[in-house]
């Protein structure tokens, strides 16, 4: 069973241990293979210079063990005329995958979107070959509404397609 709360500092630690070996993967995010903790916590967490303050972050917690074993950031799209439109970003600890928490974090993070006033969530850059993400958000509902054709590097498939995905509310 799995609790979410709104992620606190003493969580780094645990969000590092997840993002780290994604990051270095280089195979679901467009972020730099070299990223370093202090860059890292940066582009994660909320309350570092220049964040947007409508960043959220959560946590799933293994409710027996306390073990932190997913993440998600939920913030506002863009902001001013498109600040309705959520965007949102997810990890899940590799020994965690194929349990289930990415689904349930994804559940739990649409509930509190929907909470937060937005009207509908969009996704900008989901990695085309990334097809355990891509089914997910179809099976919730998502569509994906266009694709960037070559626009990712994958590292062992080349160059793939971005996928913008998009449901309301």
């Amino acid at each position: 069973m799995l609790r979410f709360r709104v992620a606190v500092p003493e969580d780094w630690p645990a969000i590092w241990d997840i993002l780290r070996p994604v990051a270095r993967a280089g195979e679901t995010y467009c972020w730099d293979t070299s990223l370093d903790e202090a860059a890292g916590r940066l582009e994660w967490l909320p309350g570092a210079a220049g964040t947007d303050p409508t960043l959220v972050v959560v946590v799933a917690v293994e409710a027996d063990t306390g073990r932190v074993v997913g993440t998600a950031q939920l913030h506002a799209n863009r902001g001013g005329n498109g600040a309705h439109v959520a965007n949102a970003s997810f990890l899940v600890a590799a020994d965690a995958g194929g349990r289930g928490v990415g689904r349930a974090l994804a559940g739990h993070v649409l509930e509190e979107a929907g909470a937060a006033g937005y009207t509908a969530m969009q996704f900008n850059a989901v990695v085309q070959t990334n097809e355990r993400a891509v089914a997910l958000w179809i099976s919730l509902g998502f569509a994906i509404v266009g694709t960037v054709p070559g626009a990712f590097l994958h590292p062992s498939a080349g160059p793939t397609g971005l996928h913008i995905m998009h449901r309301f509310l």
